[in-house]
């Protein structure tokens, strides 16, 4: 399983078409080092643990964390959900780092861009950092332009300064490697396979990797989602529908891949 992980790796790094991996990294993290400056994320920890802390019986966290492979893109990477485990943390950090690459090597553009927009924006990565999601949405796009005018105005900022500050819906919000994994494959699946997946679909794609990323947290969120009676699915459970629904309650801290 390793080697097919391995190969598909080396042959994304090699497909023209995703462009080159070491320039777009490079100005990726450059805009990490900006955003990080001008809007102060609070990034959260969290610690790797190979069990799953939580009061669930086993057969309830079995009918939870997602099994078997994805539909369409499954085959076509040699990539499956049980990929991502705390028994195999090696296995799970080469699955991440697969995923991830899609999102530095893949762009989009018109109404795919539109859609990736609309898809991430409802779904964020709030056990690795305190971003409300995984993108800059619409809205933090334009509150952050106003910021920069008030800046502007107040003389705290020039003209040529501001520039360096600007960023645009789709950016990525958050630099932990679960978050480049999640829209990476989102820009994968509105690029190659846009009509063989709704917008909903793709969601909760991201949503099940979310719950193998995350699983003690999320299977603990589980239970309160079915003690308040609200209806299952990843949707639910790992879009930000119902974010922090669990604050409060007894949750696992266990977490598969390093933030």
């Amino acid at each position: 399983m390793e080697k097919n992980i391995q190969e598909n790796i080396q042959d994304l790094k090699n497909n023209k078409k995703f462009g080159k991996i070491t320039i777009l990294f490079l100005i990726l993290a450059f805009a990490f080092v900006v955003f990080n400056q001008f809007q102060l994320f609070n990034l959260g920890s969290t610690t790797n643990s190979g069990t799953i802390p939580t009061g669930l019986a086993v057969a309830e966290a079995s009918d939870i964390i997602p099994k078997g492979t994805p539909r369409i893109y499954g085959e076509e990477f040699g990539i499956t959900y049980n990929y991502v485990s705390p028994d195999n943390p090696e296995l799970a950090d080469q699955a991440i780092s697969f995923l991830g690459n899609l999102d530095r090597t893949i762009e989009l553009t018109g109404t795919d861009q539109e859609r990736y927009v609309d898809i991430t924006s409802q779904i964020s990565c709030e056990y690795c950092c305190g971003a409300k999601s995984i993108i800059f949405t619409k809205e933090d796009a334009e509150n952050l332009k106003k910021n920069i005018v008030a800046a502007i105005e107040a003389g705290k900022i020039t003209e040529e300064q501001a520039k360096q500050y600007k960023r645009n819906a789709g950016e990525p919000a958050c630099g932990c490697a679960h978050s480049f994994a999640m829209r990476g494959l989102a820009k994968y699946l509105v690029k190659e396979h846009g009509t063989e997946f709704t917008n909903d679909e793709i969601l909760e794609e991201l949503a099940k990797w979310k719950t193998l990323f995350f699983p003690g947290q999320m299977v603990a969120k589980a239970q309160i989602l079915k003690e308040k009676g609200i209806e299952f699915n990843y949707i639910n459970l790992g879009s930000n529908k119902y974010r922090d629904i669990e604050k409060g309650a007894q949750a696992g801290s266990g977490m598969v891949g390093g933030c």
